[in-house]
């Protein structure tokens, strides 16, 4: 697959973005409308005819409208592009930034490592990113950061359990129904509640990460950040640019 520009990969997120976030989420992962077209072995091995078909006429009972009208064949095109950056071939990206100043970021200034794991080291409460370069771009990887609000799962929303003698437990819901919830605090602990025996349980529509990264990183930290998560497709990481494939 040939490279894209920085400029092409840009438009094409933003077609991407505009059209495709709301039913798909922002990684193409999947939300509430929409499957998991990133990671899911079944369109993964749809050849580029497929995909554009798709997107031309969408698919008739099954909520995918068709783009023929709205999109030209660039347009449709640079869809189809970005959705492989998303299922992991971009490793022919260019990507800024200096990986090991990124790895010193993430393990300090940045403080990623108390929620976030990559090859065995940091957190638990958050997701581990030992492979998340190979499977998002680097445009991806930077807005995940600079706009961790953006099209937010709901289970990944933050939660403060109450108790009736006042003590506050917040952190990730892991399991929750009308009668109990089990919560992983940012300690990494986990505690299961009846919630007869909680004064209240608050849902607030944020991610636990800071969403001040713009004012917090300069530009060439946010580089770093995203060169050293684009390469950290195995325990190791590996180099930034090489095809993975």
């Amino acid at each position: 697959m040939r490279p894209q520009s920085s400029s092409s990969t840009q438009a094409s997120q933003q077609l991407f973005s505009a059209n495709c976030t709301g039913c798909h989420g922002l990684d193409g992962r999947g939300g509430e409308h929409g499957p998991n077209i990133a990671t899911n072995r079944d369109v993964q091995r749809l050849d580029d005819r497929d995909i554009l078909r798709i997107l031309r006429d969408g698919v008739p009972g099954g909520g995918m409208p068709g783009f023929r009208s709205e999109f030209n064949d660039d347009q449709l095109n640079a869809v189809v592009r970005y959705v492989r950056l998303l299922q992991g071939k971009h490793a022919t990206m260019i990507v800024r930034g200096d990986q090991k100043k990124g790895e010193a970021l993430f393990f300090g200034k940045a403080r990623c490592s108390e929620c976030h794991m990559i090859g065995g080291k940091g957190g638990f409460i958050a997701s581990d990113l030992s492979g998340y370069g190979q499977e998002h771009s680097p445009d991806v990887i930077r807005e995940a950061i600079i706009d961790p609000n953006k099209n937010l799962e709901p289970r990944r929303q933050i939660v403060t359990a109450i108790t009736r003698d006042g003590r506050k437990y917040t952190g990730i819901a892991l399991n929750e129904d009308n009668f109990s919830l089990q919560l992983q605090t940012l300690d990494g602990a986990f505690h299961l509640f009846e919630k007869s025996g909680l004064a209240k349980v608050e849902h607030e529509p944020r991610s636990l990460m800071p969403s001040n990264y713009v004012s917090t990183l300069s530009p060439g930290d946010l580089d770093d950040l995203v060169a050293y998560l684009a390469a950290a497709t195995t325990p190791g990481g590996s180099e930034p640019g090489r095809d993975e494939e």
